[in-house]
């Protein structure tokens, strides 16, 4: 029997434009499984999703049937509801990526007692990380009341977790200060709050934010001082290195001007400010050329140094401690259906959201 299922879609060329389209949903098949989307968070991060879509290939993992729209991934929890796989059963709960949507139908390879991977053919070039859907019931992230910080934080702290040890690995180039744009985004938060835990008295953690929340991320207590962007004359004096959360164009030429040869190492996670984002046009820059950031090779590196297992004991290790203490100034809105999804991606897109609030959503 079908399912009606709904989903949410952008233009990829215009990302404030949207639609929820229909669609039905068959039962799985052989070597299927249907999952049932319980909800998912919506982050900044995922409007990097939308402005990096084509450059790095994120609308290839879920693709709309017309061409000019998208479905923009995100991190959430699902539960299947039909099978045709005996190593998946039905009621089983996985964690993993999503589009924003009811329903995924999904072809489990690699089954194991943790995980398994979608084998569809259109994802099979695509990084193998954001293929893999995590058993709750194997997962040494997972606690049934850290979902919500599961959701939001997850992929992002994850991000940051490598950031941390890809720079940590190279010494820093150098610097004695990590200058993090952004500084209120969940991505920038976790990787200062990985710095100041670890790194302290190796670098100072200098963020970048605006005079609105200047006030938050001096709160959180992870960051050694809070510049506002209309005050970059106070940033303190280099070499430095630069993650660039924000992806604004000329901000990040301001940084560079700035700094010039004190700027040790210069990369981009995000676009935070998306309306401004800027990815290329760096060639006439002082200072090293950025880089863009991707998580995933960093992960294959350390997958090989570590060991899967290995990894995911070291993530595990920092990431309770961070969701200790984020549980205790994070404050959880919950929207549902296509209106409240709507205007929880139009609050975000129009940088309406505040930082001290996650967006958990279904349809």
């Amino acid at each position: 029997m079908e399912i009606q299922s709904q989903a949410f879609e952008v233009r990829r060329d215009q990302l404030a434009e949207t639609r929820i389209v229909s669609e039905a949903m068959p039962p799985a098949e052989p070597g299927e499984a249907l999952l049932r989307i319980d909800a998912f968070a919506l982050t900044a991060n995922n409007v990097t999703y939308g402005v990096t879509g084509d450059m790095i290939g994120y609308w290839q993992f879920f693709p709309a049937a017309d061409s000019g729209w998208g479905r923009i991934p995100v991190w959430g929890f699902a539960d299947v509801v039909s099978s045709g796989i005996d190593e998946v059963a039905e009621g089983e709960r996985f964690y993993g990526y999503f589009p924003m949507a009811g329903h995924l139908l999904v072809q489990p390879t690699a089954v194991g007692d943790r995980s398994f991977t979608d084998g569809a053919a259109h994802r099979a070039a695509l990084p193998a990380v954001y293929n893999q859907y995590q058993r709750c019931t194997a997962d040494p992230l997972y606690r049934p009341e850290h979902e919500a910080l599961l959701m939001l934080f997850r992929p992002l702290f994850t991000t940051g977790f490598f950031i941390d040890d890809f720079l940590a690995d190279n010494e820093f180039f150098g610097a004695g200060t990590v200058l993090l744009s952004s500084a209120s985004s969940k991505t920038a938060v976790g990787l200062a709050w990985l710095l100041h835990r670890a790194r302290k008295g190796q670098v100072r953690v200098v963020g970048l934010t605006s005079p609105g929340n200047r006030r938050f991320v001096e709160s959180l207590g992870c960051y050694d001082a809070a510049v506002t962007y209309d005050k970059l004359g106070a940033l303190p004096k280099g070499p430095v290195v630069f993650v660039d959360m924000a992806g604004n164009g000329d901000l990040r030429a301001s940084i560079h001007r700035h700094y010039a040869d004190d700027l040790a190492y210069s990369c981009s996670v995000g676009v935070t400010h998306w309306e401004s984002a800027a990815l290329g046009g760096n060639d006439d820059l002082p200072g090293p050329k950025p880089e863009l950031f991707f998580a995933p090779t960093q992960v294959a590196k350390r997958n090989e140094d570590w060991g899967p297992a290995g990894v995911a004991e070291r993530l595990a290790a920092a990431w309770t401690p961070f969701a200790e203490e984020a549980a205790g100034w994070l404050t959880v809105r919950r929207e549902h259906g296509p209106d409240g999804v709507s205007a929880a991606y139009r609050s975000l897109l129009e940088n309406r959201a505040d930082p001290a609030e996650g967006l958990i959503l279904s349809l």
